[in-house]
């Protein structure tokens, strides 16, 4: 039995392996990728968002200010109104 045959054979059948671009003759074929215009607009979008802080300090500085001082008061009648509108009373 001769193992040099089946090593011959199994390196005929073996599958090539092909790596970057394939040229033929003085073509090259190579991948692209288009990104449209909306799909800019989306990136653009999404970076303006990530870079937006989470709290706005122009809402919260005023609340946060009255907390400290002992001057803020919630009405009672407006959370209880607010509170019935939300759980749909």
């Amino acid at each position: 039995m001769r193992i040099e045959a089946y090593n011959q054979i199994g390196q005929i059948y073996a599958p090539k392996k092909t790596y970057g671009t394939q040229k033929t003759g003085t073509v090259s074929k190579m991948d692209q990728v288009h990104i449209s215009s909306i799909g800019k607009d989306i990136q653009t979008v999404k970076q303006a968002v990530a870079n937006a802080p989470d709290i706005r300090e122009d809402v919260t500085a005023p609340v946060k200010a009255k907390i400290q001082n002992g001057t803020y008061e919630v009405s009672s009648d407006d959370f209880a109104s607010k509170l019935m509108a939300a759980y749909g009373m």
